[in-house]
């Protein structure tokens, strides 16, 4: 059993001996737990997705030159030692370069539809290169690793020129390109619709934090500072950017966000807490944790599946105790300093929805759940945000209306739960709820993969967890 009431080993208290110990860099990284199901792991597109480049380009020619690459020489003036024609460019198994010398490929490229788009040349050691397109510079990486990609307007059907001009030995016709002005992505919002600037470095780039760390367990596994691609894959966001974005600003100390979560999974059944009991309902026994299947009739003895109530719970929160139980060997750059659980967050609900009796039992487990989390990790008045299913927006009926009320009853101003009373405090979600006409995709239950949701939603769950650390 995950959960660790006693001899769970928490370093939390630890403080860095120095000479000022009210100094920010002596004092314990703050850790917060991000915890739910598909929305926590985050969908939010940031373009419209990459692909291999291939059937764009048109006309190809790879001409070879003597030496190594001259950033003061015109290759478009120099007389090549070799040029080719490759049968294939882009795919998975482009015709290979003649290699020797400095490679430069041209020709035309046809996109098909008219749209803002980002090419990415290259692969591995072939991406230090530079690339233009309709006489415009829209990729440059430095041996240095200095990068810059720069968007470009394409109409649909025009055929307009290309050249990649190729910075080292490790040159080949791999490539990617994606649209970046589909609504509702997060690189549309940021840089077409002018929002959540502060995402974009002073290059225009995607900038990411030296003040807070993201570290993804069981799912959205990025491990790095935080930045664009901690979701659930390198083109997706969950909250867990605003959210960090927010509490990087209000602490002193660095921030480690731990982000244990799971898509499609209910908080009746797959995160059901220890120590929860079984009860009847319609007939039916509804399991308790650990016990198996989710429920059997009255009466009868119950053949186990291969899965069990809490399963996820333990799943995710013991990847989260391994990780801070090995906190100075994951985290080398802050070895020595001890951190404390500094938050909660929990974002979830969609799957409870499913059933009646779920959905009615949201309240009890959320409660539940809360407690736990604390007695779990040796946190007890750890502050605890919970964001609302936010599903359809205001049109939300039935079973998810009955979960989103679930939710807000437990915050701490509602006063139903006095121990919760400055300490626990909802967000609700549902005025974030961007339609398919303005989303990337039309996929209600993935928030329509709406990045400017997942955007608000983070920031409001930072907004509300500086709001109770601040005891407001």
């Amino acid at each position: 059993m995950v959960w660790r009431a006693i001899g769970v080993m928490i370093c939390w208290t630890v403080l860095l001996v120095g000479v000022d110990s009210g100094h920010a860099a002596e004092k314990p990284v703050q850790v917060y737990i991000l915890s739910g199901q598909s929305n926590m792991v985050g969908i939010g597109q940031v373009t419209g997705g990459g692909s291999r480049w291939g059937s764009e380009f048109t006309d190809i020619e790879v001409s070879v030159y003597e030496g190594t690459y001259d950033a003061d020489a015109d290759y478009d003036s120099l007389q090549p030692m070799k040029t080719i024609k490759p049968e294939s460019f882009g795919g998975v198994t482009p015709t290979p370069y003649p290699g020797g010398g400095t490679h430069v490929a041209r020709g035309y490229v046809t996109v098909k539809e008219t749209g803002v788009y980002e090419f990415r040349p290259g692969y591995g050691g072939s991406t230090f290169n530079l690339m233009e397109v309709n006489g415009k510079l829209v990729h440059r990486k430095e041996i240095d690793g200095s990068l810059q990609f720069t968007p470009i307007k394409l109409t649909g059907g025009q055929r307009v020129p290309f050249r990649i001009t190729y910075l080292n030995s490790q040159a080949n016709g791999l490539g990617w390109i994606a649209r970046v002005d589909i609504p509702g992505t997060l690189s549309t919002v940021v840089r077409q619709d002018g929002k959540f600037r502060y995402l974009l470095g002073e290059d225009g780039q995607w900038s990411s934090r030296d003040d807070v760390w993201y570290k993804g367990v069981v799912t959205a596994g990025a491990n790095k500072w935080l930045s664009v691609g901690c979701g659930a894959s390198a083109n997706s966001v969950g909250p867990e950017l605003g959210f960090g974005h927010k509490l990087g600003d209000y602490h002193e100390e660095p921030v480690l966000i731990l982000k244990a979560s799971q898509g499609n999974r209910s908080l009746a059944w797959d995160f059901l807490p220890p120590g929860s009991k079984r009860y009847e309902e319609d007939g039916f026994v509804y399991a308790g944790y650990k016990d198996s299947p989710a429920r059997w009739e009255v009466g009868t003895k119950p053949e186990p599946i291969n899965w069990y109530a809490g399963k996820q719970y333990d799943d995710c929160f013991s990847e989260a105790h391994k990780v801070l139980d090995n906190f100075d060997q994951n985290f080398p750059q802050w070895k020595g300093r001890g951190f404390e659980i500094a938050g909660f967050v929990w974002w979830q609900g969609h799957k409870d929805q499913g059933s009646p009796i779920h959905a009615q039992r949201y309240e009890q487990n959320l409660v539940h759940l809360i407690k736990t989390l604390r007695m779990e990790f040796d946190a007890p008045l750890a502050p605890f945000a919970i964001a609302t299913i936010g599903f359809g927006g205001w049109e939300m009926e039935g079973n998810a209306l009955t979960v989103a009320n679930a939710q807000l009853a437990v915050s701490g101003e509602k006063g139903k739960y006095p121990e919760f009373k400055g300490n626990v405090r909802k967000v609700e979600t549902r005025d974030f709820w961007r339609d398919e006409s303005i989303s990337p995709r039309n996929q209600g239950f993935h928030y329509n993969q709406n990045a400017e949701t997942y955007m608000l939603v983070g920031e409001a769950l930072g907004d509300a967890m500086v709001g109770l650390k601040k005891g407001k």
